[in-house]
């Protein structure tokens, strides 16, 4: 299996801090904590790869769900798999679309369905049925050159009854065992070359319920994986982080495994989430925050994330009060949109609606990202 190192730190840390190092993967090598966008469809929307990587994205997430659909997994082999597709030749975290899955079937029912053997639907708009099993979750990933594969996992929402809950458990378990013997059988046929092992990540499912979080992440750690996923909604009603269940759910995973906050994108979030003991980050809010106009700027030079600092606002770029302003959305940012545009130059594109505004605001919140986990990795350093 790919590798994990663990970074400098003194072996009298506490497990929040073993999720700070590298992780090596057969598309090199990457700083954790690290913020992933989603490149759902094999595209953050409006960039290109080079603009990932002059924003330093180490790394994307790719979702099977929406590309077994479109463009297709025959086009994908057909194109060199996600990599050459894409022109993205660093990391890539295929996830599997259980998540997906799920909220298409909860919508309407009629969109699909679970059962023992997996996941059945069909899109609005679709000419065919689609069907989702841990086998075939597992080759799509492994077809697409993922670096990191996902196992199929059964989703419910956090506030959902408990017998559901223990459903989702009971399929994500046995789903996970399926996905592992998937993984080795074509680990074996394939005869990947030494290093070039994708990671094969368990999900933890279980909602807001302790004792079922506590029987899953049991099952998973029997079966064994590389790392873990927190899996299901990760916000309450309010939009306010779990952190009870999501830090229950990182104790009991031995702290060196790496755990990845499945759709944690909230600055805030990640850098709790960080200290809980999380080292993998992906969520479309910073892409989908920055296309409607808001933007991420940090208050100071640096951060040291203590509690009661206010060390991050937004940016409204589509507000009246920055039709003249000359200076850049953030001082203390060195992308391509803060280097040589002004704010009141985009606010300008946002209100002609062109799409220049989309790629440079983009780049801006994407560029924040990874600048938030250098400084929390800075922040640890002097801790």
């Amino acid at each position: 299996m790919s590798q994990v190192t663990t970074s400098n730190l003194s072996s009298s840390t506490s497990q929040s801090q073993d999720q700070y190092g590298t992780l090596s993967l057969p598309h090199g090598e990457i700083q954790l904590p690290i913020y992933m966008p989603d490149a759902t469809l094999a595209v953050v929307r409006s960039l290109d790869a080079a603009d990932l990587e002059n924003c330093s994205v180490e790394a994307v997430v790719m979702n099977t769900f929406h590309l077994m659909q479109k463009p297709g997994s025959s086009t994908i082999q057909a194109l060199g798999g996600l990599h050459k597709m894409s022109g993205w030749q660093r990391p890539i975290v295929a996830d599997s679309g259980g998540f997906q899955a799920y909220s298409l079937i909860q919508q309407n029912a009629k969109f699909g369905s679970l059962s023992d053997d997996g996941i059945t639907f069909k899109p609005e708009g679709a000419d065919r049925k689609f069907q989702l099993t841990p086998e075939k979750a597992i080759q799509l990933q492994l077809s697409y050159d993922a670096d990191v594969v996902m196992c199929l996992d059964y989703c419910t929402h956090v506030d959902a009854p408990e017998q559901i809950q223990a459903d989702a458990v009971m399929h994500t378990i046995d789903w996970a065992k399926r996905c592992k013997k998937e993984f080795e059988r074509l680990l074996k046929q394939k005869k990947f070359p030494a290093g070039k092992q994708p990671m094969l990540f368990g999900v933890i499912q279980g909602g807001g319920s302790f004792e079922l979080r506590k029987r899953c992440a049991e099952a998973l750690l029997e079966i064994g994986f590389d790392g873990f996923g927190y899996g299901g909604w990760p916000l309450d009603g309010q939009g306010k982080l779990l952190t009870e269940i999501i830090t229950y759910t990182r104790e009991l995973i031995p702290a060196h495994y790496q755990m990845h906050a499945l759709g944690v994108g909230h600055p805030a979030n990640i850098a709790d989430c960080t200290k809980i003991g999380y080292g993998i980050f992906d969520s479309a809010m910073p892409t989908r925050d920055a296309r409607h106009a808001r933007l991420y700027a940090f208050t100071g030079p640096q951060s040291s994330f203590a509690a009661g600092e206010k060390w991050f606002h937004y940016v409204y770029a589509n507000d009246d009060k920055y039709i003249k302003t000359d200076q850049p959305v953030s001082p203390y940012c060195d992308c391509l949109c803060c280097q040589r545009y002004s704010l009141g130059y985009l606010r300008h594109l946002f209100k002609i609606n062109d799409t220049l505004f989309f790629r440079l605001a983009t780049i801006h919140n994407l560029r924040f990202m990874t600048m938030l986990t250098q400084r929390l990795r800075a922040a640890a350093d002097v801790q």
